[in-house]
């Protein structure tokens, strides 16, 4: 579990983690903390943020987009945006993953252009991807 030193967020984690989500938290929480202690990198993109807060904003919950924002201070992980290359990349990605849709492709390749070596989500249909380690929370039960 701890042989990953730069791990991408996809959406789900964070919605589990900082949700306090029955199911997954308390797994969600370990493999934070396991990846804090051994000195791992934390990225996301912009498009994790953009997904994490249609809830909070739909519901007022100003006190989630804080919380969000203290998560990442916190983490001090980065946060990349969307350039020409990481489209790019997703476009090749929806070419050859019929099936993907176009936010997980830009999730993964924003991804592969952190240089994450573990992509943390909890969508099962992308662990098909074959150019990074795609890991669902399951995999660490």
């Amino acid at each position: 579990m701890t042989e990953y030193k730069k791990i991408f967020l996809d959406t789900a984690p964070l919605i589990y983690y900082l949700q306090r989500d029955y199911r997954y938290y308390e797994i969600v929480s370990e493999l934070f903390d396991n990846y804090i202690l051994n000195n791992a990198e934390f990225v996301s993109s912009d498009i994790t943020i953009t997904e994490y807060l249609v809830y909070p904003y739909k519901n007022n919950d100003f006190a989630a987009v804080d919380e969000l924002k203290s998560f990442f201070n916190v983490m001090e992980a980065k946060i990349y945006h969307t350039s020409f290359a990481i489209a790019n990349t997703a476009a090749k990605i929806r070419a050859e993953y019929k099936g993907f849709k176009a936010m997980d492709s830009l999730q993964l390749a924003t991804a592969i252009h952190s240089e994450a070596d573990l992509f943390l989500t909890n969508d099962k249909q992308l662990k098909q991807f074959q150019k990074i380690k795609c890991a669902i929370i399951d995999d660490f039960m």
